[in-house]
């Protein structure tokens, strides 16, 4: 299982006044159970990139594969790419649409022609691994608050049975509890199902906290592909970009520049915590 992005180009409006190139010379391959964040600024490309994983937009030049078959042989279904790679867009509960939850879920799996239990059975387990309570499983999708609708969107892709889960800002709009609970539950999804997971976010502290690999887009391109630890030690590069690193690296970034000899590694909270702890016992002693 894998996705294997080679040297893709994307260009829009090709061969007019309009033209403009939002994908550029971009390879990569997505590898089973990774955790991908994707970053960049808006208008950066990123979008786009996922579009064409999913099998949404063609590229202009370049390869997609996926199993080792380019997905635009004439002898591959686009369908089966689809639901094998699953999209949740951006702001998902735009595209809630059906009378209630559970029909809503069963939507996906009914378009792949599977029988009537085992589509319900794939919407019911999906909805449990969402956490979503039952007694709203038969409620009106409008009624639901913003972060259960994020579940029931996720929901509707998970049961499809994606070998990989692509999500586009999961968290956008959304406040810090729901933030939080949608970032872990999305976690805990990947460590008990195995899926890959790629994280299209703007958060450095999100991508820091729950990725295990970090893309950096910039004008269309790759820049950086790399561990996290690694990616945020650019500070110089990623600022000239117009990013930043996450907000505890950057407290010990400006320790370092005050002459305090922190190690600027840490990315996390706990880990940053833990570094200014090492700071205080190397100058006064570990407190008792």
């Amino acid at each position: 299982m894998g996705i294997i992005v080679n040297h893709v180009n994307y260009i829009y409006n090709e061969g007019t006044a309009l033209e403009s190139v939002a994908v550029r010379d971009v390879s990569f391959a997505v590898n089973e159970g990774e955790f991908i964040g994707v970053i960049g600024h808006t208008g950066c490309g990123k979008s786009t990139l996922m579009q064409l994983i999913n099998g949404i937009l063609k590229p202009s030049s370049g390869g997609i594969y996926y199993n080792g078959q380019d997905v635009y042989d004439d002898d591959f279904d686009l369908k089966t790419l689809r639901s094998k790679v699953g999209l949740v867009f951006q702001y998902p509960e735009h595209q809630l649409f059906e009378v209630d939850v559970f029909s809503d879920v069963c939507f996906g799996p009914n378009n792949l022609g599977l029988p009537k239990s085992e589509v319900q059975l794939r919407a019911y387990d999906a909805l449990k691994a969402v956490k979503l309570p039952e007694d709203c499983f038969y409620s009106s999708p409008f009624d639901l608050s913003g972060g259960e609708k994020r579940r029931v969107a996720i929901a509707g892709v998970l049961a499809m049975k994606p070998e990989i889960l692509i999500l586009d800002e999961p968290t956008a709009g959304l406040d810090p509890a729901g933030r939080l609970e949608i970032l872990e539950l999305i976690k805990e999804l990947q460590k008990k199902s195995g899926i890959s997971i790629i994280l299209v976010s703007h958060s450095m502290e999100d991508v820091a906290e729950y990725a295990d690999r970090i893309i950096v887009i910039d004008k269309g391109s790759i820049v950086f592909d790399d561990t996290p630890e690694n990616v945020f030690t650019k500070y110089d590069e990623l600022d000239a970009l117009g990013l930043s690193v996450p907000s505890p690296t950057r407290v010990l970034y400006k320790l370092r520049d005050k002459g305090i000899p922190a190690k600027v590694k840490a990315i996390t909270t706990d880990e940053a915590v833990e570094e200014i702890m090492r700071l205080y016992a190397d100058k006064y002693g570990r407190l008792n």
